[in-house]
């Protein structure tokens, strides 16, 4: 395999959402790494974020539930495999914590936040284990939901 093959099958499985938020970085890094915060804009409403557990360092395990309207739960497990403060957070649901396998792994999130003047260029890469996945992410509304999700974040880190 090449590595332009090698690239391109990673681009075909990765869903890619970016937005200039007017906001520095440090407030949405925060926003995603305070549970309290989290749970404020995490969901698409009308789906809210009662847990979130977070253990913030490579290696360490998070834990997000995302309730639906109808009371049904989703809990979300994983580990962050890098961490660097304001700038960069990955994480996967490849592991569940202390590196256990998951059962079915099926994405690594790579965020970005880059200074921009005073506002934050943010970056959410979300690469999927196969095509299939992907796709699948993609029919349960992964730009809508993602994109509302970053507006509820961007709304939430203007109080901050």
């Amino acid at each position: 395999m090449t590595a332009a093959t090698e690239a391109s099958s990673v681009a075909d499985r990765e869903l890619v959402l970016t937005r200039i938020i007017d906001a520095p970085r440090e407030k949405l890094y925060r926003a995603w790494t305070d549970p309290e915060l989290l749970k404020q804009w995490f969901a698409p409403l009308p789906y809210t974020t009662p847990v979130a557990e977070i253990d913030l360092r490579a290696g360490g395990a998070n834990l997000v539930v995302m309730r639906g309207p109808d009371g049904n739960d989703m809990p979300n497990r994983g580990i962050y495999l890098e961490v660097v403060e304001n700038e960069r957070l990955v994480f996967t649901d490849a592991y569940t914590k202390a590196w256990e396998p998951s059962e079915k792994p099926f994405m690594t999130v790579i965020l970005t936040f880059e200074d921009v003047g005073g506002k934050t260029r943010y970056t959410a890469r979300v690469r999927h284990w196969t095509l299939a996945d992907r796709e699948a992410h993609e029919k349960m509304g992964f730009h809508d939901g993602w994109g509302q999700c970053a507006d509820q974040l961007a709304a939430l880190v203007a109080k901050l």
